[in-house]
């Protein structure tokens, strides 16, 4: 992982923390939150605050994200809306915070000069021993307040002068007046500066979760459905009636066109569709030849072509699927029928533009191992994993592409990618249209023909 972190693909884009000030306000927030301090005098944080090197002193990773729900926050800085978020638990929780911090910016800015300020995204349930306890998991609201508890005291102060201002003889209530003004020597002018944060929440409908060896829970579309990682007979009881888990191929593609989530790459507006495909067959080849133990060092298109021959009758089914594809979208040759079973058939599909997009980027992601860079884009997590997996020439390669063809341009590689992204909002999606009756035949069945029903 050394590799990752020193080109900036890994741990890229915290906060740092360096000011004794920062830190000793980061230290009465972390003792509000956890009753824990750290020790060290300069540190990185994400979104929510958390720190890897507090983590690895604490010797708790979790130590603002106990049993991995109702997720607790420390803001030094808005800032920290740029930062990604390390050890997500859940899909949302990072656009629930960012979104928290831009609409509240004025008065967390006016707050942090100050004091850290410490929250939590709560929801009713503490702790989620089986996956049926996550479907109880239906609005998150934010709670939030500096360390010193500016806000409480505002609120209590604002209540003291509203009964001085009502109440008979107030003028002469010396214990009124005394407590109002130590009072506002912690908040200042509340009628001049006021300072209130907004009553945020957000309703969970479909969110993938890194809890149960990971799942993806759809279950505000029109079929809803939930998706494991695992095993689906692991998960036991859950309140949806159709559970798949990735071998289940035909079964997850049926789900994806129902609800109109994906299009094919080769019909998508707006992209170089057989540049696209030529990537990720070179992905299929590195991966391929990573395995043989091939050397991978300074490998260019021309050793590309040389890696393929060298590869001739070792190369994994998705290879020629995919090259056939290319071929037919380059001189309209022979259509090539690829089933929902075959290796290559989720490596031809990317997210519609829907509200759910992200999390349908991150479902493929699952489903084309091989595409590495797709990954790295919809769910680092995987990424890690994976990459903790592979021989050192093929990490060296990775690592060389993603700064070399992605880190350049981000947002121009994302766009050639996956086209115009929609904005995601975490409130209830309105519902998925249901494909019409004399919609094309692409769009209806999709362009390999219908999904062959087990």
């Amino acid at each position: 992982m050394k590799r990752l972190i020193e080109a900036g693909l890994m741990f890229g884009n915290l906060i740092e923390v360096a000011s004794p000030v920062l830190v000793e306000r980061y230290n009465r927030a972390l003792k509000h939150l956890t009753g824990k301090q750290t020790e060290l005098t300069d540190f990185h944080i994400d979104i929510s605050g958390y720190s890897p090197e507090v983590g690895d002193e604490l010797g708790d990773h979790l130590y603002l994200n106990h049993a991995g729900v109702n997720r607790q926050f420390i803001l030094l800085t808005t800032e920290q809306k740029t930062a990604p978020l390390l050890n997500a638990k859940f899909s949302n929780s990072r656009d629930i915070i960012r979104r928290f911090i831009e609409e509240n910016e004025p008065q967390l800015f006016a707050l942090t000069a100050r004091d850290a300020v410490a929250g939590e995204l709560v929801n009713s349930v503490y702790e989620v021993a089986t996956p049926e306890q996550l479907f109880d998991i239906r609005k998150i609201e934010i709670e939030a307040d500096t360390a010193g508890g500016t806000l409480s005291t505002a609120d209590k102060l604002a209540g003291l002068v509203d009964r001085f201002k009502t109440e008979d003889d107030a003028w002469f209530d010396d214990v009124l007046i005394a407590e109002m003004i130590t009072l506002a020597k912690k908040t200042g002018d509340i009628a001049r500066n006021p300072v209130r944060l907004k009553h945020m929440s957000f309703e969970q409908v479909n969110v993938w979760t890194a809890l149960f060896g990971g799942l993806y829970v759809f279950r505000g579309l029109e079929h809803p459905a939930v998706i494991s990682v695992g095993p689906k007979q692991d998960l036991g009881t859950v309140p949806l009636e159709h559970v798949f888990d990735l071998g289940d191929r035909n079964h997850i593609a049926k789900f994806l066109d129902l609800n109109g989530l994906v299009e094919p790459i080769v019909t998508a507006r707006g992209v170089d569709a057989a540049a696209i495909l030529r990537q990720k067959i070179d992905f299929v080849l590195i991966s391929a030849a990573a395995d043989a133990g091939l050397d991978l060092s300074a490998t260019t298109r021309a050793d590309m072509r040389r890696l393929a021959r060298q590869m001739a009758g070792r190369l994994p089914p998705e290879f020629d699927a995919l090259g056939d594809l290319v071929r037919w979208a380059e001189t309209k040759g022979k259509w090539p029928r690829i089933s929902s079973e075959h290796p290559a058939y989720f490596y031809t599909l990317r997210a519609a533009a829907t509200p759910v997009a992200d999390l349908v980027n991150m479902l493929l992601s699952e489903l084309t191992p091989r595409d590495f860079r797709q990954t790295f884009i919809c769910h680092k997590r995987l990424f890690y994993g994976r990459y903790a997996t592979w021989p050192e020439t093929k990490q060296d390669y990775v690592v060389d592409f993603l700064l070399r063809e992605y880190q350049v341009d981000r947002a121009g590689a994302r766009a050639a990618l996956f086209g115009r992204e929609p904005d995601m909002d975490d409130a209830t999606p309105p519902p998925l249209p249901r494909r019409a009756a004399n919609a094309d035949l692409v769009a209806r069945v999709g362009p390999w023909g219908a999904i062959r029903r087990r």
